[in-house]
């Protein structure tokens, strides 16, 4: 899946969006958001891009947020037009979520913009997230006007499985599969180290460092012995360490190396995985990675609760060994899951080293908010749209 794929569907009618109250420039300042948020990374928040236009429809500057605990994506906006020096007064923001308006790592997006002196604002779609979502109130309540659908329908896909957790109450669901060309995770004698690349382990200990925890099953735990933590190119832990999960029946040996001293590690006595994503949702967790093994991760994908697939795949080739995946409960080819290349977090196809990085997403099945989406986005209606939903991870 490209990037065009959702810029196009933001303004696949250009003469029904200018009927709307939407301007040429306007349509083209969300287009140039959404391909911005692409360039963020998935997990406990949304993609949200932002562009600033002038009176006249010149584009001043491109904000994305860059993850949880970065500038949202207005206050990226906002930040790069102050380090230029532009005047914000009079401008309009096109923003592809509804600025939000709590205060978590970073402050409220909406008082941002009222305190640059913006005085029109564009967005795709409302906020779900119960706690941030209010900014559009916040900022008609300021005298700022507001407008909201423009590109909503390809707002709900870029965020597509955010919503899905979001309505579900659990948190974002990354797995992650280090493997051989023939799909294997170990030889036949167990051993697993190294399948794959140094440049490819950097990159899953930088994706370790942004979430929230880290899972494998007590299988892995018991034969693999791992640490799970995040790791700088010195081997040293860095300063911000994942909850390390363990999901199974079986206890955690006292001397396994995953207890660590700082005592984040938690024991799930389960194999189901919804079971388990429930008690870490209450426990605060709102980004989970899957690492292992092959049972935990085809439990997950069978399960229908995985948001992200990043598989490092190496130029090597077995025969033999441990499989990736056990059976998903599949038998016939009309059953079987597909996946879409996704263009966010570095891209579909990343070269690390000799491996491949492979980024998917689920494949769309039939939306039952498509229709919603679309009477939606070619309306500039000043009720906010919202879907019903609720997280504790927090607006963009």
């Amino acid at each position: 899946m490209s990037p065009q794929h959702f810029i196009h569907k933001a303004t696949d009618d250009a003469a029904a969006l200018a009927l709307a109250g939407f301007s040429a420039a306007e349509v083209a300042a969300m287009d140039a958001a959404m391909a911005a948020a692409l360039q963020g990374p998935r997990g406990a928040n949304p993609l949200v891009g932002a562009v600033v236009i002038t009176a006249d429809g010149t584009p001043l500057v491109t904000g994305y947020h860059r993850g949880a605990g970065t500038a949202h994506a207005e206050a990226d906006a906002i930040q790069q037009a102050s380090d230029a020096g532009h005047e914000l007064s009079g401008t309009t923001m096109v923003v592809t979520l509804e600025p939000c308006n709590h205060c978590g790592r970073t402050g409220p997006c909406a008082q941002a913009i009222i305190e640059a002196g913006i005085s029109d604002v564009v967005y795709a779609i409302d906020d779900p997230h119960d706690p941030a979502a209010g900014g559009a109130a916040t900022l008609r309540a300021a005298g700022v006007r507001v407008r909201s659908g423009l590109g909503a329908q390809a707002a709900l896909e870029l965020n597509r499985r955010w919503f899905d957790a979001v309505a579900a109450k659990r948190p974002f669901v990354t797995l992650h599969i280090a493997q051989t060309l023939d799909s294997r995770i170990a030889a036949s004698d167990g051993t697993s180290q190294w399948i794959s690349s140094p440049e490819s382990l950097a990159d899953n200990h930088a994706l370790r460092g942004r979430i929230d925890a880290i899972l494998v099953g007590t299988q892995t735990v018991l034969v693999d012995n791992p640490r799970l933590t995040a790791r700088g190119a010195d081997g040293e832990p860095v300063g911000r360490q994942p909850l390390r999960v363990v999901m199974g029946y079986r206890g955690i040996p006292e001397g396994a190396a995953i207890n660590g001293d700082d005592g984040k590690v938690l024991h799930v006595p389960t194999r189901d995985p919804r079971e388990a994503l429930d008690r870490l949702f209450t426990a605060g967790v709102r980004h989970l990675m899957v690492e292992g093994g092959s049972r935990i991760l085809s439990a997950f994908l069978a399960a229908g609760l995985v948001d992200e697939l990043i598989v490092y795949l190496a130029p090597t080739l077995l025969g033999s060994g441990t499989p990736a995946l056990e059976d998903l409960g599949i038998t016939t080819l009309a059953a079987a899951q597909h996946w879409e290349w996704d263009p966010a977090s570095g891209g579909a196809v990343q070269p690390l080293g000799r491996d491949l990085r492979l980024h998917l997403s689920p494949a769309r099945a039939a939306d039952p908010l498509a229709p919603v989406a679309a009477a939606i986005s070619n309306s500039s209606d000043s009720t906010p749209f919202r879907i019903g939903a609720d997280t504790a991870a927090g607006g963009n």
